[in-house]
């Protein structure tokens, strides 16, 4: 199928897609350092990796807030203010010395603008997605995502081998900031968007409680893999920054191939199937990625582990479903920003306790025990999203 049947006619996708893959590139750069400058430059240990990604996290717990702040905004518009609050960060992450407190900083700001563009992405999406293409339109979403991100880990990695000191880490900050202020201009051709005239700010709603629900589980099962498994390569394992941007772009890679196909089966089978059945492989992923220590050599283990962060990578993408399910369950296309929204701010709210505490359960308990508790919550992801009803619309 051709992007121009994909979507709508007289949308702006094309401009859209280019500020994404953009920003994608920014980020993969930003990305595929962000986890060993502060563990090598910055000196931030596992609780610290918590506190770090707890501080990241908040703005997501608070999206529905800042965007009750912007509820007459299109999303057009919250997607462009995404995109100067995430300039901003990375503005900050460049200038500021590695000193814990003001690194956190930046990348706090940074994260405001990365969980405003977050929600508006999905949402502006679905708004261009032709009738019964939307799962195909969030998979070519989040595959040029990959493509911009693919593209950075690879020349992270490219540089990396070449040269690793503070003011190479400093330098990529720069770049990464660079190419975000061209998508963020490429973003204008996008236009202003529809209007929103009776936007609510807090959109909670009886007939999506499951979907809340499911936000829940995803988001304390992704935040596992998200915050500590880059950080149990670096620390456990002594990864270096080529090899995790390298880790990356293979992740990447598969994320750009396989969105389009999961869209589809998404599409086909139905967003429930897919939302029980993701969960059967990421149980065998938490097993290898906490016990392969025990049961091989060390350089096989960490392949073994590289090899099941990929693999989680994939298994991700199936949270494209979540969003299908609350388009089938919406009457209009501003119910489905709001409930997006809201429903990023619901997951936060177990994310943040998951990255507050998961350092501290590594350093206490160990790594084993971190990831029975990633299996175990996307087992209980798996039996929820069993009871859910489908089929809503005709």
């Amino acid at each position: 199928m051709k992007l121009k049947d994909l979507y709508k006619p007289n949308t702006s996708y094309k401009a859209f897609l280019l500020s994404v893959t953009l920003i994608g590139l920014s980020y993969g750069l930003y990305k595929g350092v962000l986890d060993n400058y502060l563990a090598q430059i910055v000196h931030i240990e596992e609780f610290g990796r918590g506190v770090t990604e707890f501080f990241r996290e908040l703005p997501g717990l608070f999206l529905i807030l800042i965007l009750a702040l912007f509820s007459r905004f299109t999303s057009h518009a919250l997607y462009r203010l995404g995109g100067l609050i995430l300039l901003l960060g990375l503005l900050l992450i460049g200038l500021l010395p590695p000193l814990p407190t003001l690194t956190i900083f930046a990348i706090f700001i940074y994260s405001i603008g990365e969980h405003i563009q977050l929600g508006m992405k999905s949402t502006i999406s679905l708004e261009y997605s032709q009738k019964g293409c939307s799962g195909l339109a969030l998979g070519v979403l989040n595959s040029l995502i990959n493509a911009g991100g693919i593209l950075g880990f690879f020349i992270i990695s490219a540089i990396f081998l070449i040269n690793e000191t503070e003011q190479t880490f400093k330098i990529v900050f720069f770049i990464a900031l660079a190419i975000s202020l061209i998508g963020f201009i490429a973003s204008f051709k996008m236009g202003k968007g529809e209007a929103k005239a009776d936007i609510q700010k807090f959109y909670f709603r009886k007939k999506f409680s499951k979907y809340y629900m499911l936000e829940v589980f995803y988001g304390a099962r992704k935040q596992i893999f998200l915050t500590f498994g880059p950080y149990v390569l670096i620390l456990f394992y002594k990864a270096n920054t080529s090899t995790i941007s390298l880790l990356f772009a293979i992740a990447a890679i598969c994320g750009f191939l396989f969105s389009p196909l999961i869209g589809k089966i998404i599409d086909k089978l139905g967003y429930k199937v897919v939302m029980v059945v993701d969960t059967l492989i990421l149980v065998i992923v938490c097993f290898f990625y906490g016990f392969a220590h025990h049961f091989f050599s060390f350089h096989t283990a960490f392949i073994i582990c590289s090899i099941n962060y990929v693999l989680d990578s994939i298994i991700s993408l199936a949270s494209m479903a979540s969003n299908v399910y609350v388009e089938d369950l919406s009457d209009n296309t501003t119910e489905i920003r709001a409930t997006i929204s809201t429903g990023i701010s619901v997951n936060h709210l177990i994310s943040i306790l998951i990255a507050l505490f998961g350092g501290y359960i590594w350093q206490t308990l160990g790594i084993e025990v971190l990831f029975i508790l990633s299996a175990i919550l996307g087992l209980i992801n798996s039996l929820y999203a069993a009871t859910i009803k489908t089929n809503r619309k005709k």
